[in-house]
Order: structure tokens, then sequence, then C-alpha cells
């Protein structure tokens, strides 16, 4: 059997045009040796074609079962890279083939390098499938909510295993992750490939996410290893790479704790061909701003505080959108708990989004706010607590555009919260989704006939109505009265 899986797939690679069949001998001979093979022989081929998985879980199967490869999640994770690491073609081969199909259109070159990261199963598509995704409906237009099932999760044994190296590739964001075999501390990415690009004068690269929370889901990534840092450096970069994949947005987590990314010590963008809630959103209300009567300026109608901005010129854009971020940065309103600074800690800075529309540049700008107080220890602009039984992790970028990526925890959660809920039993009596009983107690009432025909709808809505209370949480300037006149506040500072 172990012959037959490998000759499929030799014959996967080919078909994905991974490898050559020039080179067929010579990669099948790798795979041998891998498998601590001596010989091969011609047997016949499997009774029925395999998808990709299928053949990769034999394969683990068999190396699990003959003791190179221990049976965990994180060696087996590990193992099946470095399977495809020996199909993927290297590095030089890969940015060829990129610019020859970047020579027809930026469109056309985007399709392959994404077409290819499936094929070599960096972007592991059957994984992906597994995510629980539904709209849900709010005043904001349809927000985006899924529960994130593509990810693996750590074997806390595995986790706990020493490591030869951990300061090797610095943080799972440097260049030098390319073609890295891994080890229990840090994913493998034997076959990551990743594209240099030119911002603005600085080296930067572009590779996609294997976890795809939105179509072609890519990381633009600086190749220096140095921290997340909002300026109008930020701004030109952002807007450099939308004149190289003008069908794309990109956009950058706050460059502090609590209102930025998971990731914050290496500068890094996310974008991708995904037409966001954020980006249908209206203005609600236009100004003009002294020195830039040229650039339209807005307030849009959203749950946390954002400014649009618009130009056809690049350079004013990046300009204006600096001028902005200074104001923000020394920006106080203690009425609204708003400080800029706390003895030496700065508490201002900006989610930047940007995308081309109509011929223009467009820049979302979202006020963000990272101070703490003893009332909300986890953040004033932060979920609140009694939201943490749906979501308690740090609103980076993804989900400030309308995009709940929610834990796998829920999908257990809210299957037993259904049935809990069809056959009236104690919520609270349950250990797993106690943490869910007064969020329940407060929505039941409002459904007069619950069945295993709607049950699923109304929990999927409630979670939907929680996650707009979350981005509400998360804004700056409320949307009652006194946010909005202080957020009119803040706009006429900028023509001070």
């Amino acid at each position: 059997m172990i012959y037959a899986l490998i000759n499929e797939l030799i014959t996967y690679a080919l078909e994905k045009k991974l490898i050559k069949k020039e080179d067929k001998i010579f990669h099948r001979n790798t795979l041998l040796e891998l498998f601590k093979l001596e010989d091969y022989t011609y047997e016949k081929k499997l009774q029925k074609k395999m998808p990709l998985e299928e053949i990769l879980n034999a394969l683990l199967h068999y190396a699990c079962k003959n003791k190179f490869c221990e049976n965990n999640l994180s060696a087996r994770e590990l193992f099946d890279t470095k399977i495809m690491g020996l199909l993927t073609p290297k590095p030089s081969e890969v940015l060829s083939e990129f610019k020859k199909n970047y020579e027809k259109s930026p469109k056309k070159a985007s399709d392959f390098f994404y077409q290819f990261n499936q094929n070599c199963n960096y972007i592991r598509t059957h994984r992906i499938k597994k995510d629980i995704k539904w709209q849900g409906e709010s005043n904001y237009g349809k927000l985006e909510i899924t529960i994130n099932l593509s990810k693996p999760e750590k074997d806390p044994k595995a986790i706990a295993k020493k490591s030869q190296n951990t300061n090797y590739p610095q943080c799972v964001l440097c260049k030098e992750n390319e073609g890295y075999a891994g080890n229990y501390k840090h994913p493998a990415r034997c076959n990551l490939r990743i594209l240099p690009l030119k911002l603005a004068n600085e080296s930067w690269a572009f590779q996609y996410s294997p976890y795809v929370y939105y179509k072609e889901h890519c990381i633009v990534f600086s190749q220096k290893h140095s921290p997340m840092k909002i300026c109008k450096k930020t701004f030109e970069n952002l807007l450099a790479f939308l004149q190289i994949f003008p069908h794309y947005f990109i956009g950058s987590n706050a460059d502090l704790a609590i209102v930025g990314g998971s990731i914050l010590q290496h500068n890094h963008f996310q974008g991708g061909r995904h037409n966001f809630a954020l980006a249908k959103a209206k203005i609600e209300k236009r100004y003009k701003i002294k020195n830039f009567e040229n650039i339209a300026f807005g307030i849009v109608k959203w749950p946390l505080s954002v400014i649009r901005i618009s130009s056809k010129n690049a350079s004013h854009l990046s300009k204006f959108a600096n001028f902005i971020l200074k104001k923000w940065r020394k920006y106080s309103d203690e009425s609204i708990d708003i400080l800029a600074k706390t003895q030496n800690t700065h508490h201002n800075t900006i989610t930047p989004i940007a995308r081309m529309k109509n011929s223009q540049f467009e820049l979302d700008l979202v006020l963000r706010n990272n101070r703490t107080d003893e009332k909300h220890p986890f953040g004033i602009f932060h979920p609140y607590e009694h939201l943490h039984h749906i979501k308690k992790e740090n609103i980076g970028l993804i989900e400030v555009m309308g995009l709940a990526i929610l834990p796998p925890r829920l999908k257990e959660e809210l299957e037993l919260l259904s049935t809990y809920i069809l056959h009236k039993k104690d919520i609270k009596s349950n250990e797993t989704i106690k943490k869910h009983a007064q969020w329940v107690e407060n929505f039941l009432p409002k459904y007069k006939n619950i069945d295993k025909n709607n049950i699923e709808k109304i929990l999927q809505d409630e979670v939907s109505k929680v996650f707009v209370e979350v981005l509400e949480h998360c804004g700056v300037f409320k949307r009652d009265k006194e946010g909005k006149d202080s957020f009119e506040k803040f706009i006429n500072t900028l023509n001070q």
C-alpha cells in the first residue's frame, strides 16, 4: 500500500504542476528516503482516486505505525508538512511564475499564487471547509460570523516538549520561516513560499494566511523583524500595496496591546479580496477640513468610530491620514473616558484600512484607545465582561471590519445549549455552558415557539447581536447623542 500511496502523491503533484515529469523519479526517491524505504515496488494504482488529505492521512498512519512519527496532532502536523515540502517548488521558481502571470495582470498573478498555496497544502482547504459561518443582520448592514475550526489546537503534551531551537525564526512572520521544518514550539513551514515586495522603498514580503478567514486572506510583512508601528510610513505602504494589487484591500492592526492584533512584535498588514461590511457602510456626515479641502472626509455609520477619507492622490492622502493620526494621538476627553496618556503610557492609536473605490484611494481610519480602569480591567473600549462568554479576545483588524472570528469552543457549547433549551434543562447545571445561562435567560422570552427546526437560527441570531454589542463597546465615541457630539468635538480640532 505504501508504494501505491507514494505513486498517488506523485501523480497529484504532477497534475497540480508542483513538480515536472522530468523530476518524477527524483521526487519519488526523496519520498522513499523520508519513509525509510530502500526499494520501490511498482504496485497497481489505487482502486479510486484519493483527495490529498486522504493520501496524507494514510501516509501519516504508516509513519506512526512504523514509529518514525509520533502519533499526536503536533507531530503529525510537522510530518505531513515535511512531505509536502519535498514536492513544493523552490522560492525562485514560484517567484518566476508569479512574475510571468503579473505581466498579464495583477489578478492573474494573485490567482496563480493563491491556487499554488492550496495545491501545496499550505492552505489546508479541507480544514477551512469545517469552519461554521453565517450572516447576522444589524443596523450597520450584514455582519459575518465564523466559528473558526481550521486552526489546529496544540496538544498540551507536545507543547511541554523541549525543542532544540526556539529563537529561529524570531516569530511566525519572519522571512526565515520559508521552508523551515518547524518544531513543537514553532509551526512547520516547509511548503511556505513568500514573494518579495517593495513598498515605498522598503523591503516587504507577501504570503497567504494558512487559516484563510476570508477570500484570499493574505499577510504582508516587513522583511525586517521590527514591532508594529502606525505612522505616516504605514499609510504610504498601504497605498503603495494598492498600486501593486488594486483588486485587494489592505489594512493594519493597531500598534498597541488590547486594541491590536496578536503579533505586535513584527510589523505586518492583512489584506485580500473580500468585501467586508465596513467597506459597504455609508458615510453618515461629511466635513471639509482646512488645508485638505480637496480630500473627501466623512464619518462612517459603524459601531466603532471610523473616519473615511479618499483621494486620487496617494501622497496627499497619506499626509492627511498622518495629520489625523497626530491629532488623535494627543487627544483627550475625560467626560467620555478618553485619555491620550497616563503617566508615561500612550493610549490612542488607529486601525487603518485601505482600498480602491471608483478609481480613488480610500482610507478608513478607526480610532482606538487601549486604556483600562478598575471597572473595565480588560479595556474601557474592549468587549465588556458580560460578553466574554462569547468573545473575550482582542478586537483586531478583521473584526473591526465586520467579520467575527469566534473560538472553536462555541461549536460544542451552542450544540449543548440547543439540547438544554429544547428539553428545558437547567443550563447552570452543566459546567461547560453555565456561563451562557444569563444570556439565554435574557433572550428566551422573546421567542414564543422554539423547536428543533429554528433553535440553530435563534442561537445564531443572538450570537450576531452579541457581536454587534462587542463592536459598539470598542467604539471610542458611542452611537448615542453624547458620543456623536463628542466625535464632532474631535473633528473640530482638525480645523483649529
